[in-house]
């Protein structure tokens, strides 16, 4: 089945070349992270500390958004370019990638931009619109990464070049 994209993903002795390695290898850490955001959010949906909960929210999401745009540089920057080259941006899996990390930007963004002067004073209902514009980020950026791993990355393991593979792996690196 190694033809098709789903034969792809199952066979085990599939590998990535380095620059697409690194990338998926960012997706623990940050799958990590957004765990914990999610459990802070479920929290402060379940009505649990809700103040002390949502406090902690924001400097959580700032320190998270740090080590997620470097990540999001490298793919929108250097791989979607790369693949678009092949397969268009307008429309199929670029587009798809694309509108994903906007989305998930824009829910992170808005919450941002809610708590800019703190986190204090918010009512239980904003406190639990806000904590659920974190976990739609969440849902939108678990769902992503996996699509990347199982569809994307695989691809452009078949699309690029071997240069380009290794032009990949360099123009990460300085990111």
């Amino acid at each position: 089945m190694t033809g098709c994209m789903s034969g792809i993903n199952q066979d085990s002795t599939f590998v990535l070349s380095e620059g697409l390695q690194q990338l998926k290898n960012e997706h623990p850490p940050l799958l990590d992270v957004l765990a914990h955001l999610l459990e802070i959010s479920l929290k402060i949906e379940d009505g649990v500390e809700m103040e002390e909960n949502f406090s902690k929210l924001r400097p959580a999401v700032v320190d998270f958004l740090a080590e997620l745009e470097p990540h999001s540089d490298r793919e929108e920057g250097v791989l979607f370019e790369m693949m678009a080259a092949y397969i268009g941006r307008e429309m199929g899996p670029i587009a798809v990638m694309e509108y994903e990390h906007d989305q998930a930007k824009r829910f992170i963004g808005t919450f941002l931009h809610n708590t800019r002067n703190g986190t204090e004073g918010f009512s239980v209902e904003k406190m639990i619109e806000n904590a659920q514009l974190v976990k739609n980020a969440n849902y939108t950026l678990v769902s992503h990464f996996a699509k990347e791993e199982s569809i994307l990355f695989p691809m452009a393991e078949n699309l690029l070049s071997q240069e380009e593979k290794q032009e990949l792996a360099a123009r990460i690196k300085l990111i």
